[in-house]
């Protein structure tokens, strides 16, 4: 089980975005690949932590966490905060938090090649957003989705060069004479963005960066009890970027829900209106009502009143946190007929001062508000 997104870090929910930033740059020196050579363990905390950030400081992916935990983001299919990144995604988004406390100039360090003295970074393309519409059915079962997406990738042919700006270290290094004497600093390169190159050769059809549009089908496994806009991710499947070492971003899919013709969702709650006649009101039996698993029958008891609400336990949506599944509310309504025949209203004529017709709730007969907070304790 993945550990608490707030644990790794050290910090609670409450947390601000620069104590959250603060809290991850203390965890990645500790673990920094340069401190911990050849240390596995070191290595795997490190990207915890990344994993951890990507997540918190992004206000939206942040409000997903809190409220649905990592099934926000880990969902079958490849979803993930960032369950899927390596050395390099981390230094090239987050190589700017550690300062000047890995190698000089305002770098951060070398491992491996991923940054590196030469500074070159990994550039990653945009990410894609899309909508999928899902049944309550589908929603109850989980479901895979297979999607056309267009989005852009490297042309065939496309070729690329060193940086004749940077000479393919990635940064410019600038010298400053300033009052406390001469200052170096670094900065990616605003040429190559710090890829290291440039487009030698662009193939015909290829925009300015060498990437075309191209349709592909993109299947996407959506786990149960997801809800209406939850977003999951599906990484590599965004646009690609310009250069040999880009990576590319990620394909962001927001779940629209479909309202259902006779259930209504109240998180993993379903709520359901069986309407019935005085006749079975009074007499009892059994019914067959829809549920997202299908059909079922359930029994009324003799002299059932209007607004009583059975409970029919599992029978809701999954949780998506795998808590269980949530409950099928059956909602009784008595139907009051409009229109009589003669025979008909003298029935009811005769009824009206028979004891058995005349209201007398008992102490289990329960008033609206009663049964209103019931329901929702």
């Amino acid at each position: 089980m993945k550990k608490d997104y707030y644990e790794i870090l050290g910090i609670d929910k409450s947390a601000d975005a620069n104590t959250i930033k603060k809290a991850y740059r203390k965890k990645a020196i500790e673990f920094h690949p340069d401190k911990n050579p050849d240390d596995k363990q070191a290595e795997e905390k490190f990207k915890e932590a990344a994993e951890a950030y990507e997540v918190l400081s992004d206000p939206d992916k942040k409000a997903r966490y809190d409220q649905y935990g990592h099934a926000a983001f880990d969902g079958a299919g490849g979803f993930g905060g960032g369950s899927h990144m390596n050395m390099d995604d981390i230094f090239s988004q987050f190589g700017d938090i550690f300062g000047s406390a890995f190698g000089g100039g305002g770098g951060f360090g070398g491992f491996g090649g991923f940054g590196g003295n030469s500074g070159q970074r990994r550039v990653k393309g945009t990410s894609l957003r899309i909508k999928v519409k899902l049944t309550l059915e589908d929603i109850a079962n989980g479901v895979e989705k297979k999607i056309k997406v267009k989005r852009k990738v490297q042309a065939d042919g496309v070729t690329y060069k060193t940086c004749p700006t940077c000479n393919g270290a990635g940064q410019v290094v600038k010298i400053m004479n300033t009052m406390l004497g001469r200052m170096q600093t670094s900065a990616p390169c605003d040429t190559c963005h710090g890829s290291g190159q440039v487009m030698d050769h662009k193939p015909a059809g290829a925009d300015a960066d060498g990437l075309i549009l191209q349709e592909e089908t993109v299947s996407i496994k959506i786990p149960a009890g997801v809800a209406d806009g939850m977003q999951l991710k599906v990484s590599g499947k965004g646009n690609e970027a310009p250069g040999k070492n880009s990576v590319a971003g990620d394909l962001l899919v927001v779940i629209e829900e479909l309202e259902h013709d006779t259930l209504q969702r109240e998180g993993d709650n379903l709520h359901y209106d069986l309407y019935i006649s005085f006749a079975e009101a009074a007499l009892g039996g059994s019914k067959e009502i829809e549920t997202v698993t299908g059909r079922v029958r359930i029994k009324l008891e003799e002299g059932i009143q209007s607004g009583k609400i059975l409970r029919l336990k599992g029978k809701g949506l999954p949780s998506v946190n795998s808590y269980g599944n949530g409950d099928l509310l059956v909602h009784v309504n008595v139907w009051t007929p409009k229109k009589m025949s003669k025979e008909q209203k003298e029935f009811f004529e005769n009824m009206l001062e028979d004891e058995n017709f005349k209201p007398t709730p008992s102490k289990n007969d329960k008033s609206f508000f009663e049964k209103v907070r019931e329901m929702f304790s």
